[in-house]
């Protein structure tokens, strides 16, 4: 299978939207929203899980709310829920919404980890490869989904890469600049699915860009699978502990609406599927919705 063929089978287009602020509103809102973005022209929109709501929960409710958006999750830990219960909700949901459901895995974060879930995060590799074999001889005797239900991996290095294409449809990065697109294409091969989360500001003053991304990336720096990540592509302590203006720039993709495309297409160049782009709002809680418009009207023929 080609990647394009590939990227284009549960039609996740080349531009998506990554969002959390969906759980910062009301359900009932959120579905309303969802459909905004359905009718927008967006094919796939990404979840996460962490403090907010329960991911196939949710998930759920937005597929229920739409009638052709595929929901992503981006990602639903595997710390959260036993392999066997992950491979019901997976199948559930890849059952009653055929082709329309993309399932992302991931490790997750040790704070996370070992504070929220009280699990222990060591070997995060061997978890995850344990993980998916448990996965792959769970039981589930409901009916079963009519089309080969589909997931991705959280990869960040080259080892959980290569597992991702070896396993999954392929790579679902976060928080990465565009070099480490490329490092991924080149580890991936050409038929795993790459689909990468891209931040970016809607706005020309770099001194208010750069503030709304620090804010964003203040947590992320801190987290050691970000940092370390960082560091194996060349950056340095002190702008990863400093948050410099290049590393910033590296991560997030502000400007005009002509800069953010060329952010998001650089991706693409660099061997991307499928961007996943995360607006970053100056009002922290507002829902972008007047960007996300703005985005999908300049990317429909892409």
């Amino acid at each position: 299978m080609s990647s394009a063929s590939r990227a284009t089978a549960i039609s996740l287009g080349r531009v998506g939207l990554w969002a959390f602020d969906l759980d910062t509103v009301p359900m009932s809102q959120a579905c309303d929203i969802a459909g905004d973005i359905e009718a927008m022209g967006f094919h796939a929109l990404w979840v996460p899980e962490a403090v907010g709501r329960e991911p196939f929960a949710s998930c759920s409710a937005l597929l229920s709310a739409t009638s052709k958006l595929v929901m992503a999750t981006g990602i639903a830990s595997l710390h959260a829920r036993t392999a066997q219960t992950m491979q019901a909700g997976w199948k559930t949901l890849s059952e009653a919404f055929p082709e329309r459901f993309l399932l992302g895995i991931g490790v997750s974060h040790q704070p996370m980890v070992e504070g929220a879930h009280g699990k222990n995060y060591s070997k995060p590799y061997t978890t995850m490869v344990e993980y998916l074999d448990a996965m792959d001889r769970g039981l589930y005797f409901a009916a079963p989904p009519t089309v080969a239900p589909r997931r991705v991996l959280a990869a960040l290095g080259p080892k959980m890469l290569a597992l991702a294409a070896e396993r999954t449809e392929g790579a679902h990065p976060y928080f990465t600049p565009v070099e480490h697109t490329a490092e991924a294409r080149a580890i991936m091969g050409p038929d795993a699915l790459l689909a990468p989360e891209v931040a970016v500001v809607f706005e020309t003053d770099s001194s208010r860009a750069r503030e709304v991304a620090r804010q964003y990336m203040a947590m992320y720096l801190a987290l050691p699978n970000y940092a370390n990540n960082l560091k194996r592509l060349g950056w340095d302590e002190a702008d990863i502990t400093g948050a410099s203006d290049a590393i910033v720039d590296a991560i997030v993709g502000w400007g005009s609406t002509d800069q953010v495309l060329a952010r998001i297409k650089a991706h693409l160049d660099a061997g991307a599927d499928h961007v996943c782009v995360q607006v970053l709002g100056a009002v922290p809680g507002s829902v972008p919705v007047d960007q996300w418009r703005e985005l999908a009207a300049a990317t429909k023929d892409w």
